[in-house]
C-alpha cells in the first residue's frame, strides 16, 4: 500500500469502513475555529482521530491544520487530492466540514472571492461555493463550523461587498444530506472547543450506528448545547435579580448595563468555560456580544453599549419575574434569526454599493 492510498491522519485503510472528515477552511474566515479545536479536551481531537474512545469508527481526518500531506497539487503527497477523490465518489462515507462564510460568486463575474485548491482540468482555483455544489450531495453529513460558516458572521454584516452567507443560506435551510441529516451548525466566534469536538463525536457515532439522529434546534444548532441562554448559566445572574449591576469593568456584578446580551443569547460558555472548564466571556469579566446567534453581528450592534430601552435592567425592579421571562422569550425569538440579505441572488443585498 502506498502513502497516497492511506488516509491523511489515522490508521491505513483496511477492511473496516473509514469515515473521512474533509475540512475546508477556504471560505471567508480567520481559521479561529480550527485553532479552537486544538484546545478541546472533552473529547480532544487527538482522542477522536486516534480512536481513543470506545465504539468509534476508524477516522481519516483531512484537516489543513493537522495534515502532514502538503505536497503540490497532482503529486503523490497532495492534500487536495482527497477532495478530488471525494468528488469522484471514491470516499464513502465522509463528513464535509466548512469553516468560513460562503461568498456569492454570482456577483463577481470578473474574478472570484475565495477558493480551495485548483481544478486539474483548467488549473484555475475551485471556489468555495463550487466545492459545496460538488461535495454536499455526496456527503454523509455537512458541518458548518463557527458563526461565519453557520450564518455568515462578520463577513456577512451590512455593507460587505461579497454577498457572504452561511452554508444554510447557500444550500437552503431545509437541505439534508444523502443520509437525511440536516446541516449541523456549531456557531461561535470562535466556536467553543468542546462544543465542536462533541458534535463531531456525535456525528461519528451516528455514522457507526451507535447514536440517534442529531437533535437540532430551529437555527440548526445541536439542541443540547444551545438550549439555554448565557444568563441562565451565568454566575452573575443572581446580581441581576437583585438589581445590582456593574458600573465599570472589573466588577463581579451583572454586566447588562455595560452592554451584555447574555439574557437573550443561546450559548453554554458560562457553564462550560473555555478550556477545561476555565474561562468564558462573562466568567472573566467580558460582556456577551451574541456571537452564537444567527443575527450576529448586525442585530447586536453597536457593541459595548447598553441594550435598547426595552431590555434595560431597571425593568427588573418594577415587573414580576414571570413577566420578565415572557418578554425575554419574545425578544429572544426576534433576535434568534438572520438579518435580511444573507442568501444567494443576482446581486449583493448586504447594503454595500458596488465600487468596481
Amino acid at each position: 500500500m502506498t502513502r497516497a492510498d492511506q488516509p491523511s491522519t489515522g490508521p491505513p485503510v483496511g477492511p473496516d469502513p473509514v469515515v473521512h472528515i474533509l475540512w475546508m477552511n477556504g471560505g471567508l474566515g480567520c481559521d479561529g475555529d480550527s485553532v479552537a479545536l486544538t484546545a478541546a479536551t472533552q473529547p480532544s481531537i487527538e482522542e477522536i482521530v486516534l480512536g481513543g474512545l470506545p465504539g468509534l469508527p476508524r477516522v481519516a481526518m483531512h484537516w489543513p491544520l493537522l495534515d502532514f500531506e502538503s505536497g503540490p497539487d497532482g503529486g503523490p503527497d497532495s492534500f487536495i487530492e482527497w477532495w478530488h477523490r471525494a468528488d469522484r465518489g471514491e470516499l464513502d462515507p465522509f463528513i464535509l466540514v466548512v469553516e468560513g462564510s460562503v461568498p456569492d460568486e454570482t456577483i463577481k463575474s470578473e474574478g472570484y472571492w475565495c477558493g480551495f485548491g485548483n481544478d486539474p482540468a483548467t488549473n484555475q482555483p475551485i471556489t468555495t461555493s463550487e466545492w459545496l455544489d460538488r461535495l454536499a450531495p455526496k456527503a454523509m453529513a455537512l458541518l458548518a463550523v463557527g458563526t461565519c460558516a453557520a450564518y455568515g458572521g462578520v463577513h456577512a454584516m451590512a455593507g460587505n461587498p461579497t454577498g457572504a452567507m452561511g452554508v444554510p443560506d447557500y444550500l437552503g435551510w431545509d437541505w439534508k444530506s444523502k443520509a437525511g441529516i440536516p446541516i449541523v451548525c456549531v456557531p461561535g466566534c470562535p466556536v467553543q472547543p468542546d462544543n465542536l469536538s462533541e458534535t463531531i463525536l456525535h456525528l461519528l457515532y451516528q455514522a457507526a450506528g451507535r447514536a440517534p439522529v442529531i437533535d437540532l434546534d430551529e437555527a440548526l444548532r445541536p439542541k443540547w448545547l444551545f438550549e439555554t441562554t448565557v444568563h441562565e448559566g451565568c454566575d452573575r445572574a443572581g446580581y441581576y435579580e437583585q438589581d445590582e449591576y456593574a458600573e465599570e469593568h472589573g466588577s463581579p456584578k451583572c454586566l447588562v448595563k455595560l452592554g451584555c446580551w447574555g439574557q437573550v443569547v443561546k450559548c453554554n460558555v458560562p457553564k462550560r468555560g473555555w478550556i477545561n472548564g476555565v474561562g468564558g466571556c462573562p466568567n472573566v469579566g467580558g460582556i456577551c456580544i451574541a456571537c452564537t446567534m444567527p443575527g450576529f453581528p448586525d442585530k447586536f450592534m453597536p457593541f459595548m453599549e447598553p441594550p435598547a430601552d426595552g431590555d434595560a435592567p431597571p425593568a427588573a425592579s418594577t415587573v414580576s419575574g414571570s413577566a420578565i421571562r415572557i418578554l425575554r422569550d419574545i425578544r429572544t425569538k426576534a433576535l434568534d434569526s438572520e438579518p435580511e440579505g444573507r442568501h444567494r441572488g443576482a446581486e449583493s443585498r448586504a447594503g454595500s454599493p458596488t465600487t468596481w
